[in-house]
């Protein structure tokens, strides 16, 4: 039992509340069911539409697989005059990722670059450069053309340093167009000023 010691008028008054025993009202008419839902009936149910949805759709791709298949043999063939797929193509230079797209290394291989991602240009061009830089681009360190950065140090280094200028008959230094106001700083050759 709980009390409590106001009624809302401003005057306090003892209230009592009690939960009634219900226990012996019996009504045996009324019961309850022992399973509201069917478990195995909603199963069924979305598997059957599953399965519906699977072949309705395998329905629907062969029907268009089947209709393109018609308008395909519907279409004449090309003319001798039409363009080929090469010649459709966009001038060079082309953009990244447009048709035709790519790269011609110094070897002459062709790299196609048309559905690669636009930092596959570099990476191509880089082991190139990396190839080239390294002398590993098939041709042998000795050659003249391919030198290595330490072997051109070295050979630097064994030949007493950089080559200098050479000097006219009287012994001073070759005579070097001085830049006119006109030139903006540039020498030309001698004798084009």
């Amino acid at each position: 039992m709980a009390g409590t010691t106001h009624n809302g008028n401003g005057h306090k008054s003892l209230h009592v509340t009690e939960t009634p025993d219900v226990s012996h009202i019996r009504n045996l008419d009324v019961t309850h069911e022992a399973s509201d839902v069917n478990i195995a009936g909603i199963i069924k149910f979305v598997m059957g539409l599953t399965a519906l949805g699977v072949f309705v759709f395998v329905l629907m791709w062969g029907m268009f697989r089947f209709l393109y298949a018609q308008e395909t043999e519907k279409e004449p063939p090309a003319g001798p005059m039409a363009m080929t797929e090469q010649e459709r193509l966009p001038p060079e230079p082309r953009l990244q990722a447009a048709r035709g797209f790519g790269v011609k290394l110094e070897n002459g291989e062709w790299v196609d670059l048309e559905k690669r991602e636009p930092q596959a240009e570099y990476r191509v061009l880089r082991e190139q450069w990396d190839r080239r830089l390294h002398c590993q681009s098939g041709e042998s360190a000795a050659s003249t053309n391919c030198l290595t950065i330490d072997a051109a140090m070295e050979k630097l280094v064994q030949g007493g340093g950089p080559p200098v200028r050479s000097a006219n008959n009287s012994g001073k230094p070759a005579d070097t167009p001085a830049p006119t106001a006109w030139s903006s700083g540039r020498v030309s050759g001698k004798g084009h000023q």
